[in-house]
């Protein structure tokens, strides 16, 4: 049966809280022209509220695949993805679309921001859909470029534009960050400074946050260092030293 939106349960409330993310063998397969082709091949995974988990592997093993069923983007073919014990897949599209809008905050590899809009503008889309947002100002402050608000993304460095992405995400107050190779496109010295922004904002906010990257120096920053290949989850390992990004030597 097809359910309806509802309210999804608070873990600050709940005597006895799901985990957040719980998968049980899933299954993604895509059709193509040269046929079937299996992204994600039986996967069984816990995410627990807080944690800060990066997922490591190479193209096409299958972690961008997860993330975005994780984030409400896709369906999985088969097997069970649950947010807090609410399963994504008998969800309507548009109770999907409201989970994204008030639970989820994306960064991509690529920032995406209007060209028209300034740094503030850009974040403050982002905050009219909000039931409970920061200010726009507030969330440019924590990425640091409360400097740069009146900016446009021409005016502004590779860098800078992600971090307003960043800001974007953040600024919703959202219970989970998902961030698909959010330093991709940029340099080392670059790339910590997004890195910076992103674990500010999940210590502050206490977010559920999934970070994917091929970098396997980033994995320092995480609690759960999770590997996938050819679909699976190969290994996991707990980081008992976590690391700041800017102690990244990459």
């Amino acid at each position: 049966m097809t359910s309806t939106y509802a309210p999804f349960p608070s873990a600050s409330v709940a005597a006895n809280p799901p985990a957040v993310f719980v998968t049980r063998g899933l299954i993604k397969t895509y059709q193509t022209e040269a046929g079937a082709v299996q992204a994600l091949a039986g996967v069984d995974l816990t995410i627990d509220s807080g944690e800060f988990v990066v997922m490591l592997g190479p193209s096409g093993s299958g972690k961008s695949t997860f993330l975005n069923i994780l984030g409400g983007l896709d369906v999985p073919t088969a097997g069970q993805a649950l947010y807090r014990g609410v399963d994504l897949a008998s969800m309507t599209e548009r109770a999907r679309t409201r989970y994204r809008r008030e639970q989820i905050g994306f960064v991509f590899q690529f920032y995406n921001l209007i060209p028209s809009l300034t740094a503030k503008e850009n974040v403050s889309l982002a905050a009219e859909i909000a039931s409970d947002p920061l200010s726009p100002a507030e969330a440019l402050e924590l990425v640091g470029l409360q400097d740069r608000s009146d900016h446009f993304p021409a005016e502004l460095s590779g860098g800078e534009q992600q971090r307003v992405a960043v800001a974007r995400a953040i600024v919703k107050r959202p219970a989970i960050l998902l961030c698909d190779e959010p330093t991709g496109a940029l340099d080392s010295r670059t790339g910590v400074l997004v890195l910076e922004a992103i674990t500010r904002a999940s210590r502050v906010f206490r977010t559920t946050t999934v970070l994917i990257t091929h970098n396997a120096v980033i994995a320092g920053i995480g609690d759960r260092v999770i590997s996938f290949a050819d679909g699976c989850v190969a290994t996991i390992r707990i980081n008992t030293g976590r690391r700041s990004a800017h102690e990244l030597s990459w």
